[in-house]
């Protein structure tokens, strides 16, 4: 069985099925929640970052959350990710990016964190700026390569991909090719050498682990893309959410957003079955899970949708929300496995 986790503005919603109604269970209430990550060796521990309210976790699928035993530098925490690579003493790295841009590691469960400075050095950082707060930055993803120990690849929002291949004790910039207006990162294990990107100016994928990039925007309606997963059993079949642009992609009154789906060196093409009219519709948000292969999770505001066929028809799940909840800010999504 799968569990589906969303951050959102206002707390993180829990959903668990029974039978064919996905039970939603409210928690954070109040916490602009940002990202989420879920621990790949204990499922049922889940970690939080929220804007301004620092890094939290769950150690029972989301039922009790309390902050993290040692405080970031940075209260805003808009990337959490965990390595699954054992690291000396047993631990497996834990990893939070905040607002400004900084990335920060832990080996011991939050009890103390070193911040992975060399990445104030690299030449382009003096161009990173966000444009809805064009002061500052962030740190908008973090991908732990599952294929090889001590990489790992950053999402600056607005700044581009970075890579670390020593667990961020040095950092290289952003590669030619690469996008610079990163949102979604995403790796498979078992499929050594493939990072895909979804920027603001399109998609981008790297088949060397990193060392260089492409861009392939084939067959895409718009080039503003939000979420992005791949098929864990075949991490060549792939969907992004397009949109027209930022405007379009998340506020109500300019709403336009679609699917889009690829297989291997092909063209995207756009997908429909199942899923409401682009107008309207807010971008997506996609997940997968290694538990269920050729399966795909969507959400857009408080509308979830799955496909079982790889991403080629959808349909909309039956939720029980309550009536006073408004998710229209879906800040992340993630998946764990059930008993």
């Amino acid at each position: 069985m799968t569990r589906i986790y969303l951050a959102f503005d206002g707390g993180v919603a829990v959903l668990e099925k029974q039978r064919d109604r996905w039970i939603p269970q409210l928690e954070l209430s109040g916490k602009h929640c940002q990202c989420l990550a879920v621990d790949p060796r204990r499922q049922e521990r889940i970690y939080c970052g929220t804007f301004e309210a620092g890094l939290w976790q769950s150690d029972d699928a989301g039922a009790n959350w309390e902050t993290v035993p040692a405080e970031l530098p940075y209260p805003s925490v808009m990337s959490v990710a965990i390595s699954r690579f054992q690291e000396p003493g047993g631990n497996r790295y834990l990893w939070a990016g905040t607002e400004p841009s900084a990335v920060f590691r832990s080996g011991d469960d939050c009890k103390s964190w070193l911040e992975c400075s060399a990445l104030d050095e690299l030449p382009s950082r003096h161009t990173w700026s966000f444009p809805p707060r064009p002061w500052t930055h962030h740190v908008r993803w973090i991908e732990p390569d599952p294929n090889s120990p001590g990489r790992i690849f950053v999402g600056i929002e607005l700044g581009g991909v970075m890579r670390s291949l020593d667990n961020g004790e040095t950092w290289e910039d952003r590669k030619p090719n690469s996008q610079h207006d990163c949102h979604t990162l995403r790796t498979y294990q078992g499929a050594p050498g493939l990072v895909f990107e979804a920027a603001g100016g399109g998609f981008a994928e790297s088949r060397d682990g990193g060392e260089s990039w492409r861009r392939f925007d084939e067959g895409l309606v718009h080039s503003y893309l939000w979420g992005l997963a791949a098929d864990p059993a075949s991490p060549n079949t792939m969907i992004v959410s397009a949109s027209p642009g930022p405007r379009a992609a998340h506020d109500d009154a300019h709403a336009e957003a679609l699917l889009h789906r690829r297989v291997g060196d092909g063209p995207w093409k756009p997908v429909e079955s199942g899923l409401p009219a682009p107008a309207g519709t807010r971008a997506y948000l996609l997940a997968s899970h290694a538990g269920e292969p050729g399966v795909f999770y969507a959400v857009t505001r408080q509308e979830i949708y799955r496909s079982n066929n790889s991403g080629l028809s959808w349909e909309r799940q039956d939720v029980a929300w309550p009536d006073n909840v408004d998710l229209t800010d879906v800040r992340s999504i993630v998946l764990a496995e059930t008993d």
